[in-house]
């Protein structure tokens, strides 16, 4: 009996050093990727990799360590892809909006060559976007731009006729 007791308590044990290990280990590979805020490692530990900025209209902007040969857009997807724009009362709608896409490469001169993308939603990506194979220390920046509408025009308008109507008013009582 004493011999079945000792068995059970060290498979208990055993199992529960495994456990501790298993969960030890997850957690370990949960925060491996988020080294930081605004840090985050995409490439395995011993792969090639690049480590490039990403600033702008996106979800996740900082510092990526990613594998090499990382395209544009791929990277853009790793930041979480655009901020969603909406305003106060409405939803924009986004076939209206256009990005730009500026890519930021050192050159050994010391000075940095850019190169720009702008479409819109509705339209398809850029096929020279789709291409370009990103390396290190390049800065990939986005933004959302938008056309102003009817609304944006009316409160520009109407804080300016408020404001001369009141002025006309507050000019007319004093000359009274």
């Amino acid at each position: 009996m004493k011999k079945q007791l000792t068995l059970f308590a060290s498979t208990i044990l055993f199992s529960i050093i495994l456990n501790i290990g298993t969960l030890a280990a997850q957690n370990i590979n949960a925060n491996m990727f988020r080294l930081a805020e605004g840090f985050v490692r995409i490439a395995e530990p011993g792969q090639l990799a690049d480590t490039l900025n990403v600033w702008g209209d996106v979800n996740a902007p900082g510092r990526y360590i990613v594998p090499r040969g990382t395209t544009a857009h791929e990277l853009i997807s790793y930041a979480r892809g655009p901020v969603q724009s909406r305003g106060n009362v409405q939803n924009l709608d986004w076939s209206k909006l256009r990005v730009e896409v500026t890519i930021s490469s050192p050159n050994p001169n010391g000075d940095d060559t850019a190169q720009s993308y702008e479409f819109r939603y509705s339209e398809p990506l850029p096929g020279d976007l789709r291409e370009i194979e990103l390396g290190n220390d390049y800065l990939v920046s986005l933004e959302i731009k938008r056309k102003p509408a009817f609304v944006d025009w009316l409160r520009v308008v109407s804080s300016v006729v408020g404001t001369t109507a009141t002025a006309i008013i507050i000019i007319d009582r004093i000359s009274e």
